[in-house]
This record gives C-alpha cells, sequence and structure tokens, in this order.
C-alpha cells in the first residue's frame, strides 16, 4: 500500500488523462517553515480533501532550507484520514481510559528530501479529509532570544496527486451487473442506507479463459490510516462463484470496490457481479413517545404505543415489540453547538438509556461537520449499584460509520471497515469513561446491550438504566491546573493542542514524571519575584543623587516584573492583577526602559536633552515591542544608540579636558567596572544559557545582575550646587527654584 522514496510520476497536469478511464488532479499548499518539536502547536499541519472516486493517491514532499547555520535534521511527517494525527514524540503518558492510536509516519534526512525523491502512495485511498503534519526532532528546551543568534529556516511542501476513475459502475441491490475483466480493472461502487446489518458481495458465474475457477481480486472500501480494514479477498479457488460477507457496513455512504484480472495478460474474465442488504429494522424512541405520558403536552396518542418508561415495553427474545420485529432501540440525540469545539449530546429522553439483553441501545453522535475533528470526544458512563448484578454486565461499543449489533456473538466491538472501542460496566464497576482526542469526522455511534457473560437465561427479563454524559471539547479537563488549551488554525480549519507548564508533559498535560513538586513551584515564584526587590537599589541610589524620573522608571520595572512573574506561574503559585499580555508587555517595556534610562544618565547630558530623549526612546521602545516582543533588537538597537551618544559625550569631555573621563580611577574600579561586569553576566545569561528547566534560578540572576548594574553604573550628584536651589519663597508658600546642573559636567 506504502512505496516510499520512489521517483513522482511525470506530470500530466490536472484533469489530463493519464491512463484509460482514469484522470489526475493535483493539489498544493503553501510551504511552512518547521520548528523543533515541543507541543502540538510546534508542527505544521496541512488539510487535503481527497475526491471521490479515487484509486491512487500520492504525497510528494519537498523541503528546503535557508540560512547560515543549516544542519542535515530529521523530518518526521504523520499521516491520518478523517482527523489530525495524534502524535507523541516525546514518549509521554496520555490521561487514562484515552484511546491512543499510534499515527503512521516516516523520518527521513532533510537532504534526502532535498533531492525531491520522497513520496508516499496509496492505492485505493478512503476520500475525504486527509492530514499531514510535520514537524523536526524534540527541541533541546534552550530559550533563545529571537536575533540573538543566526538561525535556519527549514521549509516543507506536500503535493498531492490523485488518480481519479471516471468510469465507475453502479451496483444496484438485488440487480445481477455483468462485468468483463481485461488487462484494466473494474471499479464498482454501491450505497449502502442506513439500517444495514449485514451486506453480501458475490462474484457468480465467473469463467475464465485459460483456467478454471475464478481468478480475479476483490478489494472493497477504502484504505485509511493509521489502520487499515480494507477488504481483500481473492478469488483463486476452484468453484465459479466467490462471497464477501460484510457486517455493519458504514451507513449512508458510497462503497468502492475494485475488481482485478489474475488470469494474466490479455487474458478475459467473465462474471456477474451482486449484492444483497440485510436490513435492520430499527425501533425508534421518538420525540412523541416520550411527551405521549406528559398531561401538559397535548399530541395525538396514534403516534405510538409505547409508555414513556422503557421497562414497559414489551420485549422478547425474539426482538419483537408487540408483532413488529426489530433489531435495535434508536435513542435520538440532540446535539447543542455551545462554542468552538464544544459540543455537548443529550438524549432526548434525559440522561438516562434503557439497556436490554435482546437487542441493542444505540446513540448516534453526529461528528460529520468537518468542524469536530479538532477537539476531544467524552463519553462516561454510569449505572447504580442495584441495576447490574453480579451475573449481568452492561456492554458497549463506541464505532464511527456503523453500530456494532453483535453483541450476542462477540464483544470485539469490530464492524466492516472500523475497529470499535468497548466500554464495560458491571458490579464491580459502576463508571466506564472514553477520551478519543481528535475523532474522525463522521457519524459515530454509542452501542449498549446487557449481556450474561454465565447464563444468557439470566438475562431474559433483565434491564438496566444507563446514564450518558457525551459531549466534545477542545481539550481534555482543559488542560488541568499545569497546562493551557489553545485553538490553533491552518487556513479555514480549527483544532485545540495543550501548552504544558512546571516540567508537566502529555496530551492534556497528566504526565507528571518530569514535573516540578509543589514546593519547587513555589520556590521559583518566590525567586522570580522576590529577587526583582534588588531594584530597591537602584531606586535608593536614584532618590539620594536626585535622579527622579530614574527612580520611577527603576521602580516601574520592579513592580511590574514582580507581578508578571507572580502571573506566569503554574497551578496555585500564581497571582494575576491585570492580564498576563499586559503584564508581559509591561515588563519587557520596562526592562529596556530600565537599560535606555540608565545609560543616558551616564552621558552627563543637559536635562531639557536628557528628558527629551528619555521620552522618545520610551515611545519608540513602545512601538518596537507591540510589532515584535521577543525581538532582542527591538531593545538592543534604542540602548546601543543610547551608548553611542554616551561614548561621544564621554570623548569629548576627554579630548576637551585633556584627561581621562571619568577622572577619579576609584571610579573605574569600584563602579563602572563591576557594572560593566555584572552587565556583560547578565548578557551572557539572558541570551544564552537560559533553558525551560534552569529558567526559574537563571532569569532570577538576570533580575539581580541588572538591578546591580544599575545602582553601580549611576553617576554620581553634582555637588558644586544643590539639586534645586530655592530662589524665592511667597508668604502662601509657594516656591520659585533654578536647577543649577544644566551646565555642570564635572564628576568627581
Amino acid at each position: 500500500m506504502l512505496l516510499l522514496a520512489r521517483p513522482p510520476p511525470t506530470a500530466a497536469g490536472d484533469s489530463k488523462k493519464s491512463e484509460s478511464g482514469l484522470v489526475s488532479e493535483h493539489f498544493s499548499q503553501a510551504p511552512q517553515k518547521l520548528s523543533f518539536y515541543s507541543w502540538y502547536g510546534s508542527t505544521q499541519l496541512f488539510h487535503f480533501r481527497v475526491p471521490p472516486d479515487t484509486v491512487l493517491l500520492r504525497w510528494l514532499l519537498h523541503a528546503s532550507q535557508s540560512g547560515p547555520s543549516c544542519t542535515n535534521v530529521e523530518i518526521t511527517v504523520h499521516f491520518r484520514y478523517g482527523a489530525p494525527p495524534v502524535i507523541n514524540p516525546l514518549g509521554s503518558r496520555f490521561p487514562d481510559n484515552t484511546l491512543k492510536q499510534v499515527s503512521f509516519h516516516i523520518r527521513t534526512l532533510l537532504s534526502t528530501m532535498l533531492l525531491g525523491n520522497t513520496s508516499v502512495s496509496i492505492s485505493h485511498p478512503a476520500a475525504g479529509d486527509w492530514f499531514v503534519v510535520a514537524h523536526l526532532p524534540p527541541s533541546s528546551q534552550k530559550i533563545e532570544v529571537k536575533g540573538s543568534v543566526p538561525t535556519c529556516a527549514y521549509m516543507f511542501q506536500p503535493d498531492m496527486l490523485a488518480m481519479r476513475v471516471v468510469e465507475v459502475s453502479i451496483l444496484e441491490p438485488d440487480v445481477p451487473l455483468p462485468q468483463t475483466l481485461l488487462s484494466h480493472p473494474s471499479y464498482l461502487k454501491i450505497f449502502v442506507p442506513e439500517y444495514t446489518q449485514e451486506l453480501r458481495l458475490e462474484l457468480q458465474d465467473c469463467v475464465s479463459s485459460v483456467s478454471s475457477g475464478c481468478p480475479v481480486r476483490l478489494t472493497v472500501g477504502g484504505s485509511t490510516l493509521p489502520r487499515n480494514f480494507q477488504k481483500v479477498l481473492s478469488c483463486t479457488g476452484l468453484t465459479p462463484s466467490c462471497l464477501l460477507l460484510l457486517s455493519s457496513p458504514p451507513w449512508g455512504q458510497w462503497l468502492q470496490m475494485t475488481i482485478e484480472n489474475l488470469a494474466g495478460p490479455h487474458m478475459s474474465v467473465v462474471f456477474t457481479a451482486k449484492a444483497a442488504f440485510t436490513v435492520c429494522r430499527p425501533w425508534s424512541v421518538t420525540f412523541h413517545h416520550l411527551m405521549k405520558n406528559n398531561p401538559n403536552q397535548s399530541s395525538d396518542t396514534s403516534v405510538g404505543r409505547l409508555s414513556q418508561d422503557p421497562t414497559h415495553w414489551e420485549l422478547g427474545r425474539s426482538g419483537r415489540v408487540g408483532s413488529v420485529p426489530f433489531c435495535l432501540l434508536n435513542y435520538p440525540v440532540m446535539r447543542e453547538d455551545t462554542d468552538v469545539l464544544s459540543v455537548h449530546f443529550q438524549p432526548l429522553n434525559g440522561a438516562f438509556v434503557m439497556v436490554h439483553s435482546n437487542v441493542p441501545s444505540v446513540m448516534q453522535l453526529r461528528l460529520d461537520t468537518g468542524m469536530d475533528s479538532g477537539g476531544s470526544l467524552i463519553i462516561i458512563l454510569k449505572t447504580n449499584q442495584t441495576e447490574v448484578t453480579n451475573d449481568t454486565v452492561v456492554a458497549a461499543c463506541v464505532n464511527a460509520a456503523s453500530p456494532f449489533l453483535s453483541f450476542n456473538t462477540s464483544f470485539n466491538c469490530t464492524t466492516a471497515f472500523f475497529q470499535g472501542h468497548p466500554m464495560f460496566l458491571s458490579a464491580s464497576s459502576h463508571t466506564a469513561n472514553l477520551i478519543i482526542p481528535y475523532p474522525e469526522t463522521d457519524n459515530w455511534y454509542l452501542s449498549l446491550q446487557l449481556v450474561c457473560p454465565e447464563s444468557s437465561e439470566d438475562c431474559e427479563q433483565a434491564s438496566a438504566r444507563v446514564e450518558t454524559t457525551l459531549y466534545l471539547v477542545p481539550c481534555f479537563k482543559d488542560c488541568g491546573p499545569y497546562g493551557q488549551c489553545l485553538l490553533l488554525r491552518r487556513h479555514g480549519y480549527l483544532y485545540a493542542g495543550c501548552s504544558c507548564k512546571a516540567g508537566w508533559r502529555g496530551w492534556s498535560c497528566t504526565d507528571n514524571s518530569t514535573a516540578q513538586t509543589v514546593g519547587q513551584q513555589r520556590a521559583a515564584a518566590l525567586l522570580l519575584t522576590l529577587s526583582n526587590l534588588m531594584f530597591l537599589a537602584p531606586i535608593a541610589v536614584s532618590v539620594h543623587r536626585s535622579f527622579l524620573v530614574e527612580a520611577s522608571v527603576y521602580f516601574y520595572t520592579m513592580f511590574f516584573s514582580t507581578f508578571y512573574h507572580a502571573c506566569d506561574q503554574p497551578g496555585d503559585a500564581v497571582l494575576c492583577i491585570l492580564s498576563y499580555d499586559t503584564l508581559q508587555y509591561c515588563d519587557f517595556l520596562g526592562s529596556g526602559a530600565a537599560t535606555w534610562v540608565t545609560i543616558l544618565c551616564m552621558a552627563r547630558l543637559k536635562t531639557i536633552l536628557k528628558q527629551v530623549l528619555f521620552v522618545l526612546g520610551i515611545l519608540v521602545m513602545a512601538m518596537s515591542l507591540q510589532m515584535d516582543r521577543r525581538g532582542i533588537w527591538n531593545l538592543m538597537g534604542p540602548c546601543l544608540f543610547a551608548f553611542v551618544i554616551m561614548a561621544s559625550m564621554w570623548m569629548y569631555r576627554c579630548g576637551h579636558r585633556r584627561q581621562c573621563y571619568p577622572t577619579s580611577w576609584q571610579r573605574w574600579v569600584f563602579y563602572i567596572l563591576p557594572g560593566i561586569s555584572m552587565a556583560s553576566v547578565g548578557i551572557a545569561i539572558y541570551t544564552s544559557m537560559m533553558t525551560s528547566e534552569n529558567y526559574y534560578y537563571t532569569h532570577s540572576i538576570w533580575h539581580i545582575l541588572l538591578a546591580g548594574c544599575a545602582a553601580f553604573l549611576l553617576p554620581p550628584r553634582e555637588e558644586q550646587a544643590e539639586s534645586w536651589a530655592c530662589l524665592q519663597t511667597f508668604p502662601c508658600h509657594y516656591q520659585i527654584c533654578r536647577n543649577d546642573r544644566d551646565e555642570l559636567y564635572t564628576v568627581t
């Protein structure tokens, strides 16, 4: 089914004939930049729709690179039909009772993809939604400042080639269809109506020109990934007929069939194809039946003859209600859309469903809108202790496309083209849960039946009430206290993923194998917040030396950095006085502003010029942070400009006075050099040493070094005059003051 690393076929253009009765169609999407894997949001998702009657599907995988630091990395590509792939590159644990389907994926080196000969081919694919997810290996957890180091851009682009058949014969039930096979296969399809219990496909009167028997291969259904339930039957026996029985085929869908000649080239095979359905007649618990006994509701009592309590139904072992034979109880379900990827399913008779021993009770969950596959389907079943005895078990199956109806023969929940998911309620287990991440786009069915493993006679008159809770959510339990549920978008398709914190991992942030303890979380919160108290030192120095504007900026930085890191904590150790985004913006702005005003203060400019530069620089930083909050040059640019101003002023004074500036060696040794050293170490830690594991103490050291270097680098107060000399005092207590520092440039 899958052919890897094969050269692509010769491009024939869109809808050009490449073989008799076949046309090719080409689909492509814009290339996307790949990232190293850390969570599902770091992958790139591609959404394709495979047209009906496709007999061959081929993905051509292209990759490119740009940048000075590119390496031959490994690229992982996942494929899945019906919903985004469920992947686990980190090997973390899923929540309990979660359906874990290992995705089909390929791993190939970048150098191989650069050659342009990597492809994945699927014969007879299922029509509908197909998803491709690509990513690089797991990230190193190193926190890199954007723009601080050279990076490489790895681009990935999948192209899809679909070979579609245009000559398809329609097979009608109970109507023989003569066929003659030569060198090309014969393509047929049949529509499977709802409530089909069994499909019987038979090739009759098969005659070959060279051998006896029926040398043909019958392929029914479409290929899907990661699991394929396509039925392939080779009719190589001596009998002139071939039979295939399909239990619970997909309801309300076209079923594709391909019949190939095994007799050899230029040999003919003649046969007659015939199909027959075994129809399942349901008994629907309709809304009219449920409202019949309501005295406040007027309705025609001739609509139904069932009472509201299903225990009053006349259910015999023959599967009859009165004189009407049936094979299932159909419970109508109301779908209530509450939000994006949020759906609640409620049976019209309430939360309880009656379960019997002779026929299954079935509920249909409509997840076929094309926008429901990006969430998680939650199914919870409960029953009372008195409802299920020691000799009885409530068996349930969750299936897509068609329900499982054969509880009397097996409990494997397998239908014609889907492996269902079993659930059980017993006297020792009164609750059963199932979590299905990214359910396939289709109609899903929940089937329940009461069974007696020891003796079927114990179940003749038994029944049980089961409470059902059915809903679709973006993330299971909203990713818990140590994660954040984020909506992701690829063009018009929405899907959700969990971003975990504090070392927690997993699909729903429930894997605590590498998680921080509560004590570690509190210690991290205290370090990140209390380390900002170091800014009290530059605040005190600024006030003492009459740098009141600088002191205000340092206080602003200390305040918002403290509460930003108090809000940036997982679990219980969190305190947010404003929105997270606002606090983060103010923290980044405060860090840049503190550096800006410190360097300009060292330049010893005139007061009016210094104040103007203060305002202009902070306004430029505010604008640049709005454009790209994590870009290093948005902050380093203004700071380097301030450093150029400071260096120019110092060089001017050195040349004007013909001596080094500042003139005092004590100032250099005890203030400037320690301040520069602290700033250098802080920048080195901030740009190259921070990881997700050591963030709480390396970033705390960054706070201390940033505040410490500001306290050391602030220039001393001028001693020629008081900071504000009062020239005149009025009786009304107003004072006119003059600032004499504008003309002072000497530093002692």
